[in-house]
């Protein structure tokens, strides 16, 4: 058996300050392997965007086939504090958002680079799953509901709404004007 894992963290200075268990970083640390933040490899920013596209694109059953110069020159620019995560969330977001053959993405909600609102991952996760139920009407389960689209069983979704304080009979209270 292998573990890969993975940590943002100098685990090495970690075991030197003795926040992090030297028996478990020399059996982590066989073969270690350092993959640079995305802001230091802006030239993958395309390619994963694309790969992200792709997956989406058959995960939604949408045709959407590529983004504007101007879009990719500003996803380039931008620091990307949440690395690839938060590509991979801006490319669903703007598959989720965009009809026929045009992909839109909603440059606003990216903040310029060197400023950040810091919300956590419970309000993130809970306003994701409110545009997604506003964009399907607040059906959750077929198709096109939200479960599909948010790649969850409708259990799960419930449970996760309910923990959120996600209230589905009360969604006209959620729905902005």
């Amino acid at each position: 058996m292998r573990i890969i894992a993975a940590t943002n963290r100098d685990l090495a200075d970690a075991v030197k300050n003795r926040t992090f268990r030297d028996d478990l970083y020399y059996r982590l640390s066989v073969f270690p392997i350092h993959v640079p933040p995305l802001r230091e490899r802006p030239k993958d920013i395309p390619l994963l965007f694309m790969a992200f596209l792709s997956e989406f694109n058959h995960k939604m059953g949408k045709s959407l086939r590529d983004v504007s110069r101007q879009t990719m020159e500003s996803l380039l620019r931008y620091r990307w504090p949440g690395n690839i995560r938060e590509l991979r969330n801006v490319v669903e977001h703007a598959v989720i958002i965009s009809d026929g053959d045009i992909l839109r993405v909603p440059l606003p909600d990216i903040a310029p680079a060197g400023s950040s609102t810091v919300v956590t991952r419970d309000e993130a996760e809970s306003k994701h799953i409110m545009e997604v139920l506003q964009m399907t009407g607040w059906r959750i389960k077929g198709n096109d509901g939200a479960a599909k689209i948010l790649g969850l069983k409708p259990s799960t979704l419930y449970n996760r709404m309910k923990k959120l304080g996600i209230d589905l009979h009360k969604k006209k209270d959620h729905i902005r004007t």
